[in-house]
């Protein structure tokens, strides 16, 4: 089995897989990251986005060991100890989510957005998320959240 080797939430880890180990599967059952959600097994749902080298990507439909090398970071190492990112409290402040499911795939595609349009209009941010699915907000309060991020990062 090959090994893998990668940066993930700053920290250096490796671990053996079976060449078929999607990155999500790494993530969540080598390394117990389990905020990196699995929803739909096709890369249509966008729970399981994380940053790959500072972009995001959706880890359901990339092999672990094309993550060899690479730095990732997964909900997980966006917060600073017991601060939240901005982006994470600006939907918790304005109720972006509700059962939670989507939230990590969605404020990881957030923070990527806002990096690479930090004045995004609401339907830039609209347009960015066709990505990700949520189910049970229907993205007014997730744009407000976005929207008021953009300000604070």
């Amino acid at each position: 089995m090959p090994t893998v080797t990668m940066t993930v939430n700053g920290k250096k880890v490796s671990g053996e897989v079976e060449a078929r180990t999607l990155l999500v599967q790494f993530l969540r059952e080598n390394l117990h990251l389990t905020g990196t959600h699995v929803g739909c097994d096709t890369s249509q749902c966008g729970a399981c986005v994380v940053h790959i080298n500072g972009d995001s990507a959706k880890s359901c439909s990339m092999l672990a060991v094309q993550a060899e090398g690479t730095e990732v970071t997964t909900i997980e190492g966006l917060a600073n100890g017991d601060e939240l990112h901005p982006m994470q409290a600006a939907f918790k402040e304005h109720h972006g989510l509700q059962c939670g499911f989507c939230t990590p795939g969605m404020v990881m595609s957030a923070v990527d957005l806002v990096k690479k349009k930090p004045k995004a209009s609401e339907h830039e941010i609209r347009e960015w998320l066709e990505g990700n699915i949520c189910r049970c907000t229907g993205y007014h309060n997730i744009v407000k959240a976005i929207q008021h991020a953009q300000q604070t990062m």
